[in-house]
């Protein structure tokens, strides 16, 4: 017997071995690692990691799938469809709306037609076809040829999403309106126009802008547009105006063919103007009493021209030197821009602010000059210019090469009267008999000259309007316009004009 301590029974675990045995079993249980295994066998041997890194990864999976499908579906539609966008500041933005108005109209007609004449399963049919859903109503005033005005109402596609089908393509159209943003000339919110069709259908694109541009035109035809400036662009000012005929306006013997003559030579003669180094420009000035057919000479050879017109105030609030050579360099095509009454513009210039805090136009005479003629003013322009009183303008206004043709338009000569009274009786007097009558009592009365041109009265004129105004009280009434000849305005001739 061992003296030292109690003695073992052989094959069996001593007490401390079975001590060492529980700390290790303990540790193990623990998740501690031991010196028998690694921290990965470790690590993937609990159950809590392995369920937390395999959420995380199917969350980056799923992740990565999503960023590819993405990826891919924007490659898949650049390879297949093809956008168009229209903004509202350009021209084509109009042109289309028009058409998809036409193109409504036209869909509820069909629709109209085939449900009173197709069966059921037509009429079905007729309703999936594409179409406009969300609508607009726009209100437009038509003026008839005999002047009458006619107002209807026209459903209009709407600010949304919507299908079309043209030339047997499908065509996505999606009208985007920014509530937050809008032309701070007119108040009208921003708006764009998309359009999306399959790649291969691009070309109905080309084919459907082309169809509006001539529906736009058609609708303009026999018309004057007039453009007045807004800020620094020119906005369409009401609805286009029916052409005046150009014989329509009477003035003295030789004047309007004269001044006809030379517009037509201008507008013909672009090439000759280039290969020469001259600015392709011309400017006329008007001048002359009220009433003698200035501003209506200009409107009738816009449409003798097929021209639109451009009014611009030089007195206008706001107007700077800056904006005005802009407004004049962005002048639309075929277009005679008209400077009316450019006397008043600096004769009646506003230099201190008023209590409302308008301060008026800040245009100056150079600024003028140099947007007329100077090294930043446009070319292919005809401008021109009227003015009441032509002895208050500066020489270096009219000098050539800003006014190449100056043309006075003076009281009615007995030549326009006699032009005026077969416009307006030409078919009751084929005789001329009244005609004459009338013409010795203009000239009783002092208001024109003789059949020799002498004028008995230089104090004593009338105007072409005064005259037409008489016409006008007297329409099919030769003796009561003969009897009202008296009542004519008379004015006093001033021989600076």
């Amino acid at each position: 017997m061992d003296p030292n301590g109690p003695s073992s029974t052989p094959g069996l675990p001593s007490p401390g071995d079975l001590i060492a045995q529980q700390r290790k079993d303990a540790i193990q249980a623990a998740g501690q690692p031991t010196g028998d295994g690694s921290l990965l066998s470790q690590l993937t041997n609990n159950p809590f990691f392995t369920a937390g890194f395999g959420l995380a990864g199917l969350g980056a999976g799923v992740s990565l799938a999503q960023k590819g499908f993405r990826h891919g579906a924007a490659l898949l539609r650049r390879r297949m469809l093809v956008d168009v966008e229209i903004s509202i500041k350009d021209d084509s933005y109009p042109w289309f709306l028009h058409w998809m108005t036409l193109y409504q109209q036209s869909q509820l007609n069909t629709a109209r037609s085939a449900a009173s004449r197709s069966g059921f399963m037509e009429s079905i049919l007729q309703r999936l076809t594409p179409g406009m859903r969300h609508l607009s109503i726009q209100t437009q005033k038509v003026e008839h040829s005999n002047g009458a005005i006619h107002t209807h109402f026209a459903l209009v596609p709407g600010p949304g999403r919507h299908v079309l089908r043209y030339k047997n393509a499908f065509i996505f159209v999606n009208r985007m309106r920014e509530s937050k943003s809008q032309d701070l000339h007119t108040g009208r919110p921003w708006e764009t126009i998309t359009l999306t069709t399959l790649y291969s259908h691009r070309h109905v694109f080309e084919d459907l802008f082309t169809e509006a541009h001539a529906y736009a035109a058609k609708s303009h035809e026999g018309k004057t547009s007039i453009y007045n400036s807004w800020g620094t662009e020119w906005k369409l000012f009401g609805q286009p105006r029916r052409k005046r005929p150009l014989e329509s306006v009477v003035l003295d013997e030789g004047v309007k063919e004269r001044i006809v003559e030379d517009v037509q030579d201008f507008v013909g003669s672009g090439k000759w103007y280039h290969d020469r180094g001259i600015p392709y420009r011309r400017g006329y000035l008007l001048y002359g009493p009220p009433g003698t057919g200035k501003s209506s000479f200009i409107q009738a050879l816009a449409g003798e021209l097929d021209y639109d017109i451009a009014i611009l105030n030089l007195s206008e609030r706001g107007l700077t030197d800056d904006r005005l050579n802009h407004l004049l360099t962005i002048v639309p095509n075929r277009t005679l821009v008209l400077l009316e009454d450019v006397d008043a513009a600096f004769s009646n210039r506003r230099t201190q602010t008023d209590e409302d805090g308008y301060r008026g136009a800040n245009v100056t005479f150079s600024g003028l000059l140099n947007a007329l003629d100077g090294v930043a003013s446009a070319e292919e322009r005809i401008i021109f210019l009227t003015t009441n009183h032509v002895e208050r303008l500066d020489e270096a206004l009219v000098r050539p090469g800003r006014v190449d043709m100056t043309v006075r338009l003076g009281e009615v000569t007995r030549y326009q009267v006699g032009c005026l009274w077969d416009r307006f009786y030409g078919e009751l007097d084929p005789s001329g008999t009244n005609r004459q009558i009338f013409l010795d009592r203009l000239q009783e009365l002092g208001l024109i000259e003789d059949e020799n041109g002498v004028k008995a009265d230089r104090t004593k004129s009338t105007s072409a309007a005064a005259l037409q105004g008489l016409f006008l009280y007297n329409k099919g009434n030769m003796e009561g316009a003969i009897a009202m000849a008296e009542g004519l305005t008379f004015r006093v001739h001033d021989e600076g004009m």
